[in-house]
C-alpha cells in the first residue's frame, strides 16, 4: 500500500495540483463569473450580497464538479487495474512528467496558456442551477486544467483500489473547491489576494509543473515507495493516517 500514489505524499501532490489549477490564468480571472452564474447575483453586487446568499449555491457547484472528477478517478483506477506491471507504472510516470513539462511550457508559449472563455456556456448552465453549472465546469474546463487533472488521473490509475483512486481525485477537487468557497465567503478579501497572485503567475505555474515532474520521477525510479513510508509514518505519529482505511 505504501507505494500507492493515492496515499502519503501523493495526497499532498494532488491537493497542490488542485490549488494550482484554481490559480491558473484560465480559471482564476473567471471566478467572479462562476460565483455570479451559480448564485444569480450579478458580478458588481457580489461584494455587497453577503456570504449567506452565495455559499449554499457554491457548495452545490463544487459538489457537482467534484463528483465528476471523482467518477473519473474511479474509471482511471478501473482501467489501471487491468494494466498491471512495472511497464505500465513507468508509462504513467512518464505521462505525469510530460504533463508537468507541458504545464511549465504554458508560461512561455502563449498558445498553450490561452484563456478559455466559456461565459455563454456558464450563463446557460447557471440557469439550470449550481449543480448543472458545476457539471459544465468539470466538462468544459477539462482542456484548461488538463495537465494537472491528467497527471492526477494517471496517478489514480496506479492506485491499489478504486476507493483510493476516487479519494485522490476528491483531494484534487478539494484543492479547487476550498479557495472557491473562501471566495464566496470573503469575496472582497479574496479578490484583493487574486491581484497579488496574478502578478506571480509564472512562479505559480513553475511550482505546479515542478511538483508534477517530481512526482513522475519518483514513481519512475521507485523512490515513491520510500518517500511514502516516511510521510505515512510522520502522519501516523500525528494521528492523520486516515486514508489507510480507504
Amino acid at each position: 500500500m505504501e507505494s500507492d500514489p493515492s496515499a502519503g505524499v501523493g495526497v499532498f501532490a494532488a491537493l497542490a495540483a488542485g490549488l494550482v489549477s484554481f490559480l491558473s490564468p484560465c480559471v482564476l480571472p473567471l471566478v467572479p463569473g462562476y460565483l455570479s452564474a451559480v448564485s444569480g447575483v450579478s458580478p458588481t453586487e457580489l461584494e455587497r450580497a453577503g456570504w449567506r446568499r452565495v455559499l449554499v449555491p457554491s457548495l452545490l457547484f463544487v459538489a457537482s464538479f467534484s463528483t465528476i472528477f471523482i467518477l473519473s478517478g474511479l474509471t482511471a483506477t478501473a482501467i489501471g487495474s487491468t494494466l498491471t506491471g512495472r511497464t505500465f507504472e513507468k508509462v504513467a510516470a512518464a505521462l505525469i512528467v510530460a504533463m508537468g513539462i507541458f504545464f511549465i511550457a504554458s508560461a512561455f508559449v502563449t498558445r498553450l496558456n490561452r484563456e478559455w472563455h466559456f461565459e455563454a456556456l456558464m450563463q446557460r448552465a447557471g440557469r439550470g442551477g449550481p449543480v448543472v453549472a458545476g457539471a459544465a465546469f468539470a466538462i468544459a474546463w477539462t482542456p484548461c486544467i488538463g495537465p494537472t487533472l491528467g497527471a492526477i488521473l494517471s496517478a489514480a490509475a496506479l492506485s491499489d483500489s478504486e476507493a483510493r483512486g476516487a479519494f485522490l481525485l476528491a483531494v484534487y477537487s478539494a484543492g479547487l473547491a476550498i479557495p472557491f468557497l473562501l471566495t464566496a465567503i470573503a469575496f472582497s478579501r479574496m479578490t484583493a489576494a487574486f491581484a497579488v497572485v496574478k502578478r506571480h503567475y509564472a512562479a505559480i505555474i513553475a511550482v505546479g509543473g515542478a511538483i508534477l515532474i517530481a512526482m513522475g520521477v519518483l514513481i519512475w525510479t521507485g523512490e515513491f515507495f520510500r518517500l511514502n513510508i516516511e510521510v505515512q509514518n510522520w502522519l501516523t505519529d500525528l494521528g492523520l493516517d486516515f486514508w489507510n482505511d480507504v
